[in-house]
């Protein structure tokens, strides 16, 4: 078996491909310059593992260009990666995912969804920088965030997320299927900054920053991309991202990993402690 990995040069796609690779499969990771000739980089692969661009403007439209590549080309077997709760028409990336699934399921490919939660390895980045700074002024740490701190989310292991993608594609049973893919428990930022302070042995306090002053901050981003992102954190401020863990649980033939058990080897060597 050979698995085409769109988006194989991403994080997702990264682990994904190294489950697979772990799983004996063969796999072609592609980036953004495979859809210069889609049918010619989908061509031998019995199946291939989409996932868009991060806020792509037009994900739709990307699936399409997939599905008719893979129709061309033989290419029998997708499995989509979309997100929790697709279908939130006040977060337009997430509405596109939505739509795409819609495509995915009409395609008369055999084809799996996979909805996960955010990534726990998401907030690593930030934790590590204000662990780095804690240690140099010997003060708090700080989890900033443009959103609640305490509204609930599924956060969920990127590697609990690639395993089950490897299992969907390589054992029956998953055709047809849409997974949503959560942690074990429910959590928040606040959690992921109690979580981390063990962890690093330095407290690390979860602080909610105003969306006008991250809007100021952030580079490399265009208007639309800032609008979306402003449409997400104020979703998450009323509602959170809440994802279940049984469906992942179930793939994997285990619990999920815990927050603690991510953070703790995400983190690892990064003690702060003495």
């Amino acid at each position: 078996m050979k698995v085409a990995v769109l988006g194989g040069s991403g994080k997702t796609g990264r682990a994904v491909s190294a489950a697979l690779a772990q799983a004996g499969v063969a796999t072609r990771p592609l980036g953004r310059a495979a859809f210069g000739d889609l049918p010619a980089a989908l061509a031998g692969a019995d199946a291939v593992h989409v996932i868009a661009p991060n806020l792509h403007p037009d994900e739709p439209g990307y699936v399409t260009a997939v599905l008719a590549a893979a129709h061309q080309v033989g290419v029998g077997r997708i499995v989509y990666h979309s997100v929790a709760s697709p279908y939130v028409p006040a977060m337009p990336h997430h509405v596109g995912k939505a739509e795409a699934e819609d495509l995915v399921r009409r395609s008369g490919l055999e084809w799996t969804i996979l909805q996960p939660c955010a990534y726990v390895q998401n907030f690593v980045p930030a934790l590590v920088a204000g662990a780095e700074s804690a240690a140099g002024s010997g003060g708090a740490a700080r989890l900033d965030v443009p959103y609640a701190v305490h509204t609930p989310f599924g956060l969920v292991d990127l590697h609990d997320v690639a395993a089950a993608t490897a299992v969907v594609l390589t054992r029956p049973g998953h055709v047809g299927a849409t997974y949503e893919l959560g942690g074990p428990a429910l959590v928040s930022v606040a959690d992921v900054a109690v979580a981390a302070a063990t962890v690093l042995g330095h407290e690390v306090l979860a602080r909610r920053i105003d969306p006008d002053d991250w809007d100021e901050s952030a580079t490399g981003l265009d208007e639309r991309e800032r609008v979306w992102l402003r449409a997400m954190f104020a979703y998450y401020d009323d509602h959170g991202l809440p994802t279940g863990g049984v469906p992942l649980g179930a793939l994997l033939g285990r619990a999920p990993a815990g927050l603690g058990e991510v953070l703790s080897r995400e983190l690892a060597g990064r003690s702060c402690q003495g």
